[in-house]
């Protein structure tokens, strides 16, 4: 099998699994936590809510993304495959091609920065890169076979994931806030359980208790809170509906 097979055929099974990353990161902080210099990850506030703000700023990213997309684009669901009805080039898109992984690399890097690890910080970086260097190679193949030449154009102006031009372009549609919520209400609470998890297996292996500290405990039931609120909102309404989004 050529390369560019093999790289498109990898990169779409990546993308319908590419919800299962998280798991594999938080078993591999966890043993951190567990085997590295455990007095390092002692807590410390300033620097927690440090970590806790680049993941906050990855999701502020993709809430600019989310907000101004429409229909059929920046898709999340990991089984139907690649979705694209037409070609994002406004907003986030006119700065980077994939802002949507773009904030992801931020959501996660704030947890693996927790861990106080430079190394597994360097091997989370290389692996992050490798694993969504596929899913970004089979995403642009299937936008360039549908799109052909207009893609091309415009992934020869746009840089994949750092923008290294700021060649913005105001979005196409209004922000809608209601689609944020409809599609990152897991994704905000998600960062807080990984955190809490984290701190509960860090005061752990340092004191032999299960036990979470005080200032996780608030943040995360405020963050399942309002999981809990837009749940029951999407759950039992149709206000979180949003024609054209």
């Amino acid at each position: 099998m050529a390369l560019v097979h093999e790289f498109e055929r990898s990169g779409n099974w990546l993308f319908r699994r590419r919800s299962w990353l998280p798991l594999f990161l938080v078993a591999a902080g966890i043993l951190i936590l567990w085997g590295g210099n455990r007095q390092a990850g002692s807590f410390n506030l300033r620097d927690e809510m440090v970590f806790l703000a680049i993941s906050l700023t990855g999701e502020i990213i993709r809430i600019l993304t989310v907000g101004f997309a429409p229909q059929g684009t920046s898709g999340r669901n990991t089984s139907a495959g690649q979705v694209a009805w037409e070609l994002n080039e406004t907003g986030a898109y006119s700065l980077v091609r994939h802002p949507l992984y773009a904030g992801n690399f931020l959501m996660w890097l704030g947890p693996v920065l927790f861990l106080r690890s430079a190394w597994f910080t360097v091997i989370f970086i290389l692996v992050y890169w490798l694993y969504y260097e596929r899913i970004m190679f089979a995403e642009e193949q299937f936008l360039r076979r549908k799109f052909g030449e207009k893609y091309d154009e415009y992934s020869s102006k746009v840089y994949p994931i750092i923008p290294f031009k700021f060649n913005f372009l105001p979005p196409a549609l209004p922000f809608s806030l209601r689609n944020v919520l409809k599609r990152e209400y897991h994704s905000f609470v998600n960062i807080f359980l990984i955190f809490a998890a984290l701190d509960i297996s860090r005061n752990y292996f340092l004191t032999g208790r299960l036990f979470i500290t005080d200032i996780w405990i608030w943040l995360t039931c405020g963050a399942g809170i309002i999981w809990l609120i837009i749940r029951l909102i999407h759950k039992f309404t149709d206000w979180l509906e949003v024609e054209g989004r």
